[in-house]
């Protein structure tokens, strides 16, 4: 199969895998990992304005106390919250990996419904935190402290929020199945979405530019929900927003 050179190859480093520091070291790694190129351009905005053209707010900049912020609450919450559960999951739960990597059509299938499932998840919660007053002031407020968003404000979250969306992000390829190998595809994929949600930039390579219809929101439209926070609460599809009327474009 086209993904099994792949999947032996993870395999062979199983101790890896199966590690109870893997989660952590993982997501910690790819999320900065995804989060340096447009930090760089943060820098690169500064002089050039080829590069500031691309930015959904010009006028604003990235300070050196925003992005020790961000870090520091980033590492204080995988360490204090996620590494426990991680280590309790470990030890309650062990992981089997199977012999066979999954065809790559199922694999591609199944992480588009983890997308399609998480997006839903993540929009209901949302939208409940931003329309209860209590739970707003309390719980999400922390993740609306910038409304210039930038690469490393995606994480910029308190305790509850950061870990129910991280279980989302962990039960869904659960409730559904999927190989693990999927499931590594659909984490790093999610990563990288959510940190070009928060990017700041319009790039012309963009998901939502690639993706038709404006089926996909991305960018503009998360950094629009940070300006105008009572509108566009999908994290990355359209439908929810629009079947609940909570859509807003730059052209509206």
């Amino acid at each position: 199969m086209f993904l099994q050179p792949l999947w032996s190859f993870f395999l062979h480093h199983s101790s890896l895998l199966t590690s109870p520091v893997f989660p952590v070291i993982f997501s910690l790694s790819v999320y900065l990992s995804f989060c340096l190129p447009f930090l760089l351009l943060d820098l690169l905005s500064l002089r050039w304005a080829l590069v500031r053209r691309y930015k959904l707010q010009p006028q604003s900049s990235v300070s050196w106390a925003s992005v020790r912020s961000c870090l520091g609450l980033t590492l204080y919450n995988h360490m204090v919250y996620i590494f426990p559960l991680t280590l309790l999951h470990w030890y309650t739960m062990p992981v089997n990996l199977p012999a066979e990597a999954p065809p790559l059509p199922r694999l591609l299938a199944q992480v588009f419904v983890c997308l399609l499932l998480f997006d839903f998840q993540s929009f209901t919660w949302h939208l409940l935190h931003h329309r209860v007053p209590w739970l707003y002031r309390n719980f999400h407020k922390v993740h609306h402290t910038f409304t210039s968003t930038s690469a490393l404000t995606t994480e910029h979250s308190g305790a509850w929020e950061t870990l129910s969306l991280g279980f989302f992000a962990a039960t869904t390829p659960l409730l559904l199945g999927v190989h693990p190998l999927t499931e590594l595809v659909f984490f790093v994929l999610n990563i990288y979405l959510s940190v070009e949600d928060h990017c700041g930039y319009d790039l012309p390579w963009a998901t939502h530019r690639l993706v038709p219809l404006g089926l996909y929101g991305g960018a503009r439209h998360h950094d629009l929900h940070h300006l105008k926070s009572k509108y566009n609460f999908a994290p990355y599809f359209t439908h929810w927003d629009r079947l609940f009327g909570t859509l807003y474009t730059q052209e509206d």
